[in-house]
């Protein structure tokens, strides 16, 4: 992992199509801003984890095969 210092309004380039932006530092918190293609996912990690679990647990529910035929219909 790379760890950088960085101040408000300075930016961390990746490859040469996304940008960080370091927006504002207030106390413990930070905002930044990302330029990146549109065709880049961003997402907070947190987030990505709970659309991971709920996936899981939707591929594990049981199925009614019954229900899935008429809805297909």
């Amino acid at each position: 992992m790379l760890v950088l210092s960085r101040k408000r309004g300075q930016t961390i380039q990746i490859n040469n199509d996304i940008e960080i932006y370091i927006s504002s530092i207030e106390g413990d918190s930070v905002k930044i801003g990302i330029k990146a293609p549109a065709d880049v996912i961003i997402m907070r990690k947190e987030l990505l984890e709970e659309v991971q679990a709920n996936n899981l647990q939707a591929s594990l529910a049981p199925k009614n095969l019954d229900l899935i035929k008429k809805i297909k219909k």
